[in-house]
């Protein structure tokens, strides 16, 4: 079985070592960068599957970068960063990652969540489904190909996130059923939430930007106060 590339980016060379050692022993394989140029370079060339992806850099900075990788490509992209304030956070879930990690990071968590990201990756890719009426759902306006995994609305592609997809999909296709951030987020990340953590909100806010007309006065997905969020046929 062919091993699964890691691209790690950061400007730090201690850094870069430390992922690619305790990676590699997993069997990755892994390439280096240590700057955004050098890493959308890399991206270009080589059939990356997972990036780790370093927030300040000089030159193209980290969110910029990651910015420029969801242009065109929807792998999976765990951020780190020494800062530690939720706004970064926030800042960089808003931007297109998939997870956030602070510096210092245990190179074990690290590792487990390069793991977990794959997995849900290929499961996204690979995930297929039996023939029926129910291959497109349609929900408001918007049409949602489980064989494709392609949302349209009017004719107009929308261009998901696997994370963003997988959001609107677990929504619809339990129609009027409510879903705490807790739920979606056990649901859809396989891990155990948290309190504060605000990763679902963040997902939630970008996922209405891109289906909502008015993501302020959103139709599709609604929010029911103190509860949770639900879709409505």
């Amino acid at each position: 079985m062919e091993k699964q590339k890691i691209l790690v980016i950061d400007d730090s060379e201690e850094i870069r070592k430390l992922i690619e050692i305790c990676l590699s022993q997993e069997g990755y394989e892994v390439y280096t960068a240590d700057s955004g140029v050098e890493g959308l370079d890399l991206l270009g060339r080589i059939p990356i599957d997972l990036v780790i992806l370093d927030i300040m850099m000089p030159g193209i900075d980290g969110l910029e970068t990651c910015r420029l990788i969801r242009m065109d490509r929807n792998l999976p992209i765990i951020m780190l960063s020494a800062k530690s304030q939720d706004v970064d956070k926030v800042l960089g879930l808003t931007i297109g990652a998939d997870d956030y990690m602070t510096k210092p990071f245990n190179t074990a968590e690290l590792t487990a969540r390069v793991k977990s990201q794959l997995r849900r990756h290929l499961h996204f890719n690979l995930r297929t489904y039996e023939k029926s009426e129910e291959d497109v759902l349609q929900i408001k306006g918007l049409f949602i190909n489980k064989k494709n995994h392609s949302v349209t609305n009017c004719s107009r592609k929308i261009s998901l996130t696997p994370t963003e997809y997988e959001i609107l999909l677990l929504l619809a296709s339990n129609p009027g059923a409510v879903f705490n951030a807790e739920k979606i987020f056990e649901q859809i990340w396989k891990e155990k939430y948290y309190e504060s953590n605000n990763t679902v909100m963040v997902h939630m806010w970008r996922l209405r930007e891109k289906i909502e007309d008015n993501p302020k006065e959103p139709k599709v997905i609604e929010t029911v106060w103190g509860v949770g969020y639900k879709i409505e046929r």
